[in-house]
């Protein structure tokens, strides 16, 4: 097993489902760069499906249908922005994720 404790989490996984680990120290990497410009990507996308997960419950006409599919896509986003905050989180000095 490989040891992924000084390695930076990417906020993507392998085609085969595992996650991705950024091996370098460097920040302003192109490969570090990305990642960052994705897990902005993945925030504002989970603070548009929280949006739309408000108005679908706010609508008393709404139907099973729509909260369905509401909340599938706060699921899918919210594992996307725990995976961006447990990234940060091992990353910060004293490294208080682990």
């Amino acid at each position: 097993m490989t040891d992924t404790s000084q390695l930076r989490l990417l906020p993507w996984r392998s085609a085969e489902g595992k996650p991705c680990y950024l091996s370098t120290g460097n920040p302003n990497s192109r490969l570090s760069r990305l990642a960052d410009e994705m897990e902005e990507e993945q925030i504002e996308c989970g603070n548009v499906v929280l949006e739309g997960a408000h108005e679908v419950l706010a609508d008393q006409a709404a139907g099973e249908v729509a909260v369905r599919f509401a909340l599938t896509q706060a699921v899918l986003s919210l594992r996307e922005v725990l995976v961006v905050a447990h990234s940060r989180g091992r990353r910060l000095p004293d490294g208080r994720d682990r």
